[in-house]
């Protein structure tokens, strides 16, 4: 059962999220929260798996909750954002206060089902639209720093592999798959990119190589 704490201000969209999610036989929410610092406390309170969160709340924005809920270190839960806004700043500060996933509300309610199952999992989740800006967004960075953008460690053309793959969205069960080999496998080949590129999850993984111009 995934337990989730679900964080928005707005009442009726925060209930139409809930009634979707209690719809799921999988998931349970464990709590609601109408702004972003209540979001904080209860994460702290109910130690859910999943915190799905909106960007743009009273008190405390979701970016900031966000960083706030992922510095409670490895007993941290996984966070999801589910927003109406897609700039590239909204974007990247929430990548960078470590969300495992980005989606806008507009998006089928089996995608943000299956969101949610796999950001809980570990996985990461973006929009296509917010792929695509993300990926427009580090490139025109990398081109503005020009050859110090692209100065990087040097990673093996399997973990090379394997970090295209989760850039793709692909779950690590599906990488293995596709590149015949085992899951633990896959997950060591994560580890190793993860301390290469100095960062602790796999969106931060795939934002840091696509600034290194590595993807």
């Amino acid at each position: 059962m995934i337990r989730v704490l679900v964080a928005d201000d707005h009442p009726i969209v925060r209930s139409g999220i809930v009634g979707l999610l209690r719809g799921a036989a999988d998931i349970e929410v464990v709590g609601e929260a109408h702004d972003g610092a209540e979001a904080v406390r209860l994460a702290a309170q109910l130690t859910p798996d999943l915190v799905l969160m909106d960007l743009r709340m009273p008190v405390l924005d979701g970016v900031a909750a966000t960083a706030q809920i992922m510095g409670a270190g490895d007993g941290a839960p996984r966070v999801l954002i589910l927003t109406t806004y897609d700039t590239d700043e909204l974007i990247l500060g929430a990548i960078e206060a470590g969300a495992g996933g980005y989606l806008l509300k507009a998006a089928p309610q089996e995608e943000i089902l299956a969101g949610v199952r796999a950001v809980a999992a570990g996985e990461t989740v973006l929009a296509p639209s917010i792929a695509a800006k993300l990926v427009q967004r580090v490139r025109a960075d990398a081109a503005g720093g020009g050859a110090a953008a692209s100065a990087g460690p040097a990673l093996s053309p399997r973990e090379l592999e394997v970090l295209r793959l989760v850039a793709a969205g692909r779950s690590n069960p599906r990488i293995a798959s596709e590149l015949f080999i085992g899951e633990a496998t896959v997950k060591t080949h994560l580890l190793h990119v993860f301390e290469k590129l100095e960062v602790g999850d796999r969106t931060r993984a795939v934002t840091r190589a696509m600034e290194l111009g590595l993807l």
